[in-house]
């Protein structure tokens, strides 16, 4: 079965053209602003771009405003408890994502309907730091597809393709990516 969703994912606060055009087959943009009031424009012209360059636009934490912008799906955080989402009608092709660091929140994902569960944090050493045996046992409580979150490096990468995962997330693998030159004639 093909899926339609992106392997990679890139957690974005702002609209920043440079990042994006960096970005690899196959990545998803989640935007995601904790704010009481969100930036509207930026999302649109976030949203204007991603879709212009065929990228996969999810927002998080605002079920309502990813529908009614027709974006690709949402983004559900661990924090959000919520189920109200479930009462909307959804495309088939509107993907519901969430995060978990724990099993309990892993089993309340799935009860929130979530195709992929990004758990975390799998490198980066902060209060919900998981390691690779930890992560390896957590991803065994759920059948959903996994995302591997937090901490993500170049240096790394190769142990996360050994997690046998969906795909990973981050935010500073793909800021550090520098852009290939692009191939042509020298003058």
């Amino acid at each position: 079965m093909h899926n339609n969703f992106p392997n990679n994912f890139y957690f974005i606060n702002s609209f920043n053209k440079n990042n994006i055009d960096n970005l690899e087959n196959n990545t998803g943009v989640i935007y995601r602003s904790y704010k009481k009031n969100i930036n509207l424009k930026d999302v649109i012209e976030t949203k204007n771009y991603c879709f212009q360059r065929k990228i996969k636009f999810y927002l998080s934490n605002n079920f309502k405003l990813a529908l009614k912008l027709n974006l690709n799906g949402a983004y559900i955080p661990s924090f959000n408890k919520n189920f109200n989402h479930l009462n909307y009608s959804l495309k088939k092709s509107f993907i519901i994502l969430g995060s978990a660091h724990n099993i309990k929140e892993i089993r309340h994902k799935e009860r929130q309907n979530v195709r992929l569960i990004f758990i975390s944090s799998l490198f980066k050493k902060n209060k919900n730091y998981l390691g690779i045996y930890k992560f390896m046992n957590l991803k065994k409580y759920s059948k959903k597809k996994i995302i591997a979150l937090g901490g993500i490096s170049k240096e790394n990468l190769k142990k996360v393709k050994l997690l046998n995962c969906e795909g990973f997330s981050s935010i500073s693998y793909f800021e550090t990516k520098k852009k290939a030159p692009k191939r042509g004639l020298l003058l």
